[in-house]
């Protein structure tokens, strides 16, 4: 492609500030944002990168346009996609990709099709700390992995959500937003496919949001017995100093790390990898950095190089998390309360 321009369209959500920025930092322009609804966060970029708003999205799959950007409300970007498609776009797109077996099916036919490449930013693959992990791993210093658990707590702010947000059918629910860079890690870091699936998602707060639920805790048996251990909610502590505080636990046959995503308070404020092996005593692993970004990494997947991240891998993320949605038992105090 000659073309060097990006376009947005769809922007519900700041995770697509991660591929305007490094779309700019490889030398892209972008030819506008177009967003119907959350126009303050369009605003927001808009004035931080200096780019034009537009009213009709048509305008932004020009001949110019080589790439489109989407962070459209969850259930509305397989539409999009589809749009580039018409278009021959290629479209990187914010999590998740599809919230419903009927958009799984549509993506499924987007990709077999073949007409453009789709992507996705499971950030994760690139944090350094995860990128080390993987290569300590690769090089067997933690053995064969016996279990894997990931952690993965995140602060609601419910006041600040858009009415999308609390809706199981438009943002896809708790599992299926939270947990699909979960499930492509598993199968990242293990090489191995998923064989079984169960769990829980429970509803204790909102009764207002009838569909909305705040917990999640899934089991997941890979090939060859690796076990692993998902959780996720939305009771992070107002005063935490973070987000969140991710963590991931893995056990090998010769050793064990954990990875502290977003620091220690009490030790630093950095990513934390420590680990133990029969070889080594527990300490700190220093961390790498990713050779590419996930925006150059999908560059290189449109132009037929290798990529960290293949279409396969999207499609087998959504599918993973479409189906344990569809597995797990849900639980809501309030419907409890109202059968006493």
């Amino acid at each position: 492609m000659n073309a060097r321009q990006f376009s947005i369209i769809g922007c519900q959500h700041a995770h697509i500030g991660i591929f305007i920025s490094e779309m700019l930092e490889l030398g892209y322009t972008c030819a506008g944002i177009y967003e119907d609804e959350n126009v303050e966060l369009a605003q927001s970029f808009a004035d931080k990168f200096g780019i034009p708003l537009v009213k009709e999205k048509e305008s932004l799959l020009g001949e110019s346009v080589s790439i489109v950007g989407c962070a459209s409300i969850n259930d509305q970007k397989i539409n999009v996609i589809e749009l580039c498609e018409s278009h021959d776009k290629p479209i990187m797109i914010d999590k998740p990709a599809v919230t419903s077996t009927e958009g799984l099916e549509r993506l499924k036919a987007v990709i077999e099709r073949g007409r453009i490449q789709v992507g996705m930013l499971l950030t994760e693959r690139f944090h350094p700390a995860i990128y080390t992990l993987k290569k300590q791993i690769d090089q067997g210093v933690l053995g064969d992995i016996v279990s894997i658990g990931m952690r993965k707590p995140h602060r609601l702010d419910a006041a600040k959500r858009p009415a999308w947000f609390f809706s199981k059918q438009q943002s896809g629910g708790i599992l299926i937003d939270l947990l699909v860079h979960d499930f492509d890690l598993l199968r990242w870091l293990t090489g191995k496919e998923i064989e079984t699936i169960n769990g829980y998602v429970s509803k204790t707060i909102l009764p207002e949001y009838p569909t909305f639920y705040n917990t999640a805790s899934v089991q997941v048996v890979m090939k060859e017995c690796i076990t692993a251990q998902l959780y996720t909610d939305w009771h992070t502590p107002s005063q935490s100093w973070t987000w969140g505080d991710g963590r991931i636990f893995v056990t090998g046959t010769e050793g064990c790390a954990e990875l502290r995503l977003q620091g220690d308070p009490l030790l630093q404020k950095d990513t934390v990898m420590i680990q133990l092996t029969n070889q080594s005593p527990m300490g700190l692993v220093p961390l790498e950095q990713p050779k590419h970004s996930i925006t150059s990494d999908f560059i290189r997947r449109i132009q037929g190089e290798n990529a960290t991240v293949s279409q396969d891998d999207i499609l087998k993320t959504s599918e993973a998390t479409i189906t344990a949605d569809d597995l797990v038992i849900h639980l809501n105090t309030q419907e409890r309360k109202r059968q006493v």
